[in-house]
């Protein structure tokens, strides 16, 4: 890994830096998947553990993911190269073969602790390693396969876990790797969950998984002119600056949608008053979406004209209004010129000018006041 050898950081995330870092893992995908199998003899996968870690390589992988498979007993062993899973069947299959399934009788001695502390320690450097490059980070996962107890205080002695090596530094408490490994237990937000399974002899062990939410070990140092600068919040920001900003115009794109449907589906009021008043009283007219005002039919809701002729229609499309004139119909005029053609028509208040043929052709001004 070409990235700085990372410790456990003292300065817990803030929920803005935890909120950041799960959308960056959303956003991307993938996880990075570590299966511990313990490979003493205590252990020796039957035919329900086999089944068990089929179950999960099958049904649970997802397209993105990175799988490591790290064998281990009185040390860890080296791993198999990491296995990225993009959805084939040859991948799947090349997974289950990497496993080892059976006991191998040359390893004795799990020393469970060790494994604990590189296995955890593995997994914060590869997200680390992502800040540094600025690569998306990964959530993280662990299924153990040990019949070892897991989280386990300092100082593990031989009524806890028999069989960790007489030698191990792990026994003294306070030694550097056992200070170590609990500053990474205490460190990162492990989520433990555990199945127990009986072997060929009939002895215990557990497949556990433990799930880690995607995180970083956050390090902000002070620098000249009374500032400091910190990893974790520039990281966020190169890594969401994109998203959110798409985001943003897609919030703002769909309220526009939005609030335009609304308003289409809110019905007009036309006010609608003759001069000289050649009808009765003023009239109030609905107009909705796509529908059409005649002017001069004589229905409910129309213009009627001075002399009954229809001259044509007003429509709405959307939040736009027209004057469609009919051909062969009498004249009708907006600002003194007469309209031929379908027209647009701006404004809240519209002034139409028409002839009444019973009065000889006096004109009659149409004042139509638009409320939406």
């Amino acid at each position: 890994m070409n990235c700085p050898t990372i410790t456990p950081s003292k300065q817990p995330l803030n929920f803005w830096q935890q909120t950041g870092l799960n959308l960056i893992s959303r956003l991307h995908g993938g996880r990075d998947l570590i299966f511990a199998i313990d490979l003493t003899d205590s252990v020796g996968l039957n035919a329900e553990g086999r089944l068990r870690l089929r179950q999960i390589i099958e049904d649970s992988l997802q397209r993105g993911d990175t799988v490591y498979v790290v064998p281990f007993a009185t040390n860890v062993l080296p791993n198999q190269p990491a296995i990225k899973y993009t959805g084939k069947e040859t991948e799947i299959k090349k997974i289950l073969e990497t496993i080892p399934l059976k006991a191998n009788l040359n390893y004795r001695n799990a020393d469970i602790q060790l494994a604990e502390l590189n296995i955890y320690k593995k997994l914060a450097q590869l997200n680390q390693c992502s800040l540094h490059q600025k690569e998306p980070l990964h959530r993280q996962a662990v299924v153990w396969v040990t019949d070892a107890p897991l989280f386990t205080e300092p100082g593990i002695t031989r009524d806890i876990w028999i069989e960790t090596p007489w030698d191990s530094p792990f026994r003294n408490a306070n030694s550097q790797r056992s200070q170590e490994r609990k500053a990474w237990l205490e460190t990162l937000p492990l989520q433990k969950r555990a199945k127990t399974i009986f072997n060929d002899k009939n002895e215990p062990y557990e497949l556990t998984v433990v799930d880690i939410p995607p995180t970083l070990q956050e390090f902000c140092t002070p620098v000249p002119g009374g500032q400091e600068t910190c990893l974790v919040t520039p990281y966020l920001i190169q890594q969401l600056w994109l998203p959110t900003s798409l985001l943003g115009l897609g919030i703002v794109g769909i309220s526009i949608l939005l609030k335009t449907w609304l308003s289409w589906q809110q019905k007009w009021k036309l006010k609608v008053d003759f001069y000289p008043n050649s009808l009765d009283e003023e009239k109030t007219l609905i107009l909705g979406n796509n529908r059409r005002i005649y002017l001069g039919e004589d229905e409910p809701n129309t213009i009627q004209m001075p002399d009954s002729e229809t001259r044509g229609y007003l429509e709405r499309k959307g939040n736009r209004l027209f004057l469609v004139p009919l051909k062969d119909a009498s004249p009708i005029f907006l600002r003194g010129q007469e309209i031929n053609q379908r027209i647009q028509l701006a404004g809240e208040k519209i002034i139409l000018n028409v002839l009444d043929q019973r009065r000889r052709n006096q004109e009659v001004e149409v004042s139509i006041q638009v409320k939406k």
